[in-house]
């Protein structure tokens, strides 16, 4: 827009930071010399412009969401969040009565805070989000739990009491998503509906609604095209609702039932003019069709200028234009157009002039909407002759983050001034001749200079700010590009090194301490960096522990724990040691085996989610609500290490360094198996009493073997235990991730008597055997394996993990090539028959256990008891 020249004017300075649109939509009203203003906290001030100082500052309960000044009546109607609205009286007299209780204590301010008392609610309801007061009505919006409802009343004046029975109708409206928060005091909604009043030509228009308050006329073409001809029989004021979700509608106030008479059907009340599809921000009406410059002054003088286009501001910018225009064929239709404005949009407002003012973070501009593509003909009827412009062009006034707007306008010089608050709080106006072109004095004055220097400075601090914070910002992200690279590069040197020295390792040991009166199996996690490469922000070290489903609860899941430590500047050659707590808990059980996983976790979202939203929402309001470009993935994970601790690994053995292990004893006859059965199965950690305890002492433990071909151990362990008895290898080799191996190794054990984490004796015995009836070359020397405990749980975990030992062992010897020797394979199908048969005899008598009673079962548990014994002890050897 070619010469559009503006002169900025400071007014004053609220030094308070906006809370952005979560916080309340800031608002500033004037009427004759006095500013209304509210920065989207619980403060409303009164601003004599004029006299250039605060003649009054008025404190609500909460955030004040929308202002409305009846000027004729000296009224100014407030919406205060989850409260209601307030009505105060602007006169001095009544002024006095309602700072009873103000704060002289408050510095912030030049004048005295005035405490608004409770009894100035004239409409008390939590749900109000937006509101229009009319000369003798009140229309408000209700969000509900998953409706928009507006509501019609009679309006309340200053110094009544609240009468819920005032409503004169209402109407339910789109379906919402009412947002989050705590029971009681809802979490304020991201963005608040619109509401505004339109009256025809003819009706008896709103009196004393200083511009920019959400009421104008429409000229009859356009208001009949767009509300219907009902509406313009009836004379009736339209309110125009803008949703958050898009929704432009309309309901003609007239029309709407009193509620306690017949409800009110939203399918005939309510009419959908357009849909934005992003929330509504701002709708205004402004004159669209140009006159010459002496009808231009006679209707800036009018109180109540007719417009004849109808715009409404989406928050991305997404602009929608009305007005009436002549058809082809010679007839009235409503012409729509939709534009895209820079955004987002902070506030909009429209002047009479046609032109239309919107504010985004980083500009405010001006569009005009009486320039068209066609020249203009005067000789269509009705004022409606011309069509709206194709394209909009924003022009630039040099003016950053406004977050609300108002517009006046000059009729003695015809230029237009603007009233905004920035997002510093500061209170500016901006005096616009749109229509003049920028001419260069020849010689200026002294006090004009001044003036310019000031509005120059003024220019230069803006601009300064907004370069401080691009500053920050590129830091902010050229930050997060280093350690997106330094994470590339870790990433690339763990999944090349899977096999191999790894740059960043993680080892697991395992200790028995003693924490708050009790012994625990502690896990240390010692992490490692050997690259070249620093782990700073967004690096986690998470460790998982599964343990297995309990002993007694086969059919259970076992629990999984996840730690996470956030790593901190680990550079290299640095390590880490984490030190978690296995068990066991305080009933003594600890369920093993527990598997233990280690991997680094790389955060996307906290680096590059930190760079791209602003650091300090409180000084860049605006930006809460962009939309940023987050990855969906919420991070990268790297496995380091996975470790299973099994019964092996936790046994202890206090008396192996002071005596040799004693001979076990011999196991007697079996005597009252099932309560042999029941004592094994018995909870960890709970001690048998009475005749129970002496059964535990006295009766043969739990036993279970396994046999292993001497060639396959001696090929097996022939590297690291090459000198050693063949047994006392056994031993190590089984012990080999316990403590007590170096005991073993010093004194050659091959038996050994250790305790468990629940306290009860484990038993571990090898010895050598020769194994018979197998190979028809001869008896087969082999290893046997036994564990004794008095738990069959225990006895069963360890068994376990002697078996897993082994099958790692067969895996990588048959790997090698190893045959066997030539076997009885007549003999081995006989055992396997055998085992085959026991298996069965298994699943048969447990099936009975499920259906007898407590006297049949006691036989029945015996002979499972002895068929469990004979599996565990199997006549096979591991070739």
């Amino acid at each position: 827009m070619a010469g559009a020249s503006s002169r900025v004017h400071y007014l004053s300075d609220f030094g308070c930071p906006l809370g952005g649109r979560a916080g309340g939509q800031p608002r500033v009203l004037r009427h004759e010399a006095e500013i209304f203003l509210s920065t989207g906290r619980e403060f409303v001030y009164v601003y004599d412009q004029e006299g250039g100082m605060l003649t009054a500052v008025y404190q609500f309960p909460d955030q004040v969401w929308h202002l409305q000044l009846l000027a004729i009546r000296r009224a100014l109607y407030v919406l205060c969040a989850r409260t209601g609205i307030y009505c105060l009286s602007l006169d001095s007299q009544n002024r006095s009565v309602i700072q009873a209780c103000e704060d002289k204590e408050d510095e912030a301010h030049p004048c005295p805070v005035t405490h608004v008392d409770p009894d100035a609610c004239v409409l008390p309801d939590a749900a109000l989000c937006a509101f229009t007061v009319l000369d003798d009505m009140l229309v408000t919006l209700v969000q509900g739990p998953t409706q928009w409802k507006m509501q019609l009343f009679e309006r309340p004046c200053p110094g009544e009491e609240p009468q819920p029975g005032g409503q004169v109708g209402e109407v339910e409206l789109s379906t919402c998503t009412p947002p989050g928060g705590v029971p009681g005091k809802p979490a304020a909604p991201c963005f608040l509906p619109v509401l505004c009043c339109v009256f025809p030509p003819g009706s008896r228009a709103p009196h004393g609604h200083p511009q920019g308050c959400g009421c104008f006329v429409l000229e009859e073409a356009l208001f009949g095209l767009l509300f219907g001809a009902d509406a313009s029989l009836l004379q009736s004021p339209v309110i125009l609702c803008g949703l958050p979700d898009g929704q432009l509608c309309c309901v003609v106030l007239k029309t709407l039932v009193p509620c306690g008479l017949a409800p009110s059907d939203p399918k005939v009340l309510v009419k959908i003019l357009h849909h934005l599809e992003e929330p509504v921000v701002f709708i205004g009406a402004l004159r669209a069709e140009p006159h010459a410059e002496e009808e231009a002054r006679e209707l800036l003088l009018e109180e109540n200028v007719h417009s004849d286009c109808l715009v409404a501001l989406g928050h991305q910018g997404r602009t929608l234009a009305i007005k009436a225009s002549w058809s082809e064929s010679g007839n009235l239709v409503p012409e729509l157009r939709e534009y895209c404005l820079p955004g987002p949009v902070l506030c909009a407002a429209c002047g009479r002039d046609g032109h239309m003012y919107h504010s985004t973070p980083s500009n405010l501009c001006v569009v005009d909407l009486t320039r068209r593509d066609a020249p203009w003909n005067p000789e269509k009827p009705d004022g409606a002759v011309g069509g709206l412009p194709s394209t909009l062009c924003p022009a630039s006034l040099n003016i950053c983050s406004a977050v609300t707007l108002y517009v006046s306008s000059r009729a003695s010089t015809g230029s237009t001034e603007l009233l905004a608050l920035s997002s510093k709080g500061r209170l500016i106006t901006c005096s616009l001749d749109l229509n003049s072109e920028v001419r260069v004095p020849a010689k200026m004055a002294m006090a004009n200079a001044g003036q310019k220097i000031k509005e120059l400075l003024l220019d230069i601090g803006d601009v300064s700010e907004r370069v401080s914070f691009l500053k920050k910002a590129v830091d902010q992200r050229n930050k997060a590009i280093t350690s997106l690279n330094e994470a590339m590069n870790v990433s690339c040197a763990l999944l090349s090194s899977q096999e191999g020295v790894r740059p960043i390792s993680c080892t697991i040991t395992l200790s028995w301490s003693r924490l708050e009166l009790r012994d625990m199996l502690m896990a240390t996690c010692t992490l490692e960096n050997s690259s070249s490469f620093s782990l700073d922000q967004g690096w986690t070290l998470c460790i998982q522990v599964l343990t297995s489903s309990s002993a007694l609860d086969l059919d259970g899941a076992g629990s999984t724990f996840t730690y996470t430590i956030p790593v901190d500047r680990l550079g290299p050659g640095s390590r880490r040691e984490v030190t978690l707590p296995l068990g066991p808990s305080e009933s003594g059980m600890l369920d093993l085996p527990v598997t233990m996983s280690c991997w680094l976790f790389y955060s996307l979202r906290e680096v590059v989610g930190g760079a791209l939203a602003p650091s300090d929402p409180l000084e860049v309001p605006y930006l809460e609500k962009l939309p940023l470009n987050l990855p969906k993935q919420e991070g990268v994970c790297l496995p380091l290490c996975k470790r299973t601790v099994d019964m092996l690994q936790c046994l202890r053995f206090p008396g192996v360094a002071s005596q040799p292990a004693q001979a076990p004893c011999v196991p007697g006859p079996a005597c009252e198996p099932v309560e042999t059965f029941l004592k094994t199965c018995q909870a960890p950690g709970s001690e048998p009493t009475g005749a129970a305890s002496l059964r535990a002492k006295y009766l043969p433990p739990s036993t279970a073997s396994i046999r292993v071909s001497a060639a396959l151990l001696r090929t097996a362990l022939e590297g690291g235990h090459s000198g050693f008895h063949l047994c006392s290898a056994t031993l190590q080799w089984l012990l080999a991730e316990n403590a007590a191996v170096d005991v073993v190794r010093a004194q050659t054990l091959s038996s050994i008597q250790g305790i468990a984490p629940d306290g009860t004796d484990v038993n571990l015995i090898v010895h050598e055997v020769a194994v018979t009836d197998l190979s028809p070359a001869g008896p087969i020397q082999a290893v046997e394996i036994q564990v004794e405990s008095s738990s069959l749980a225990n006895m069963c975990r360890a068994h376990h993990a002697i078996i897993r030992r082994i099958q790692t062992m067969v895996t990588e010897q048959a790997a090698q090539g190893s045959s066997p020797p030539d076997l009885r394979i007549q003999y081995l199908h006989q055992i396997h028959a055998n085992h085959q048969e026991l298996l069965r005899e298994v699943q048969t008598l447990r099936d009975q256990l499920c259906t007898e009673d407590e006297v049949s079962s006691y036989s029945t548990a015996q002979k499972l008891l002895q068929v469990y014994k004979q599996l565990r002890n199997p006549s096979l050897v591991l070739l």
